[in-house]
């Protein structure tokens, strides 16, 4: 009997961004500060919600160029101010296909380094377009900083 382990896919990209933790955190912890970034460079944030404690829910709905509607919402599972957040992320298309997503925020020199790492993802396709959609964001993230 075996007892392989299956992987599922991950991504970790990282950023030097020319603000101080505290900017980039309330980038990803005010709601108002959300909508300016979150979603691919074609989408536009309809309703961001936060509520930023362990256990805390949080629901970004955006909407894309062509109309479609994508809504993700999950679990704050560990929110360290000013250093790292940890979140489950699910998209209301499909529930049952959460996965996990660890910001860690360290500063560097005036500014932050940024790690995301988005793990447990259903398959190969699912982390190719998160990975699409997290760099899309990210630029959009590194805009609105400065």
């Amino acid at each position: 009997m075996s007892t392989q382990t299956i992987t599922k896919p991950s991504l970790t990209l990282k950023r030097r961004l020319k603000a101080p933790p505290g900017k980039v955190f309330a980038a990803w912890s005010d709601p108002e500060k959300v909508k300016r970034w979150i979603g691919h460079a074609e989408s536009k944030a309809l309703s961001v919600e936060c509520d930023l404690r362990a256990g805390g829910r949080y629901r970004w709905v955006m909407q894309s160029a062509d109309g479609e509607v994508h809504d993700v919402s999950g679990v704050y599972r560990e929110v360290i101010v000013n250093e790292k957040l940890v979140f489950t992320w699910a998209w209301k298309s499909t529930p049952e296909r959460e996965s996990l997503v660890t910001v860690l925020l360290k500063p560097d020199g005036e500014g932050t380094l940024l790690t995301l790492t988005h793990e447990q993802f259903f398959d190969e396709a699912a982390r190719d377009g998160h990975q699409y959609g997290w760099n899309s964001a990210l630029d959009k993230l590194e805009k609105s900083l400065v």
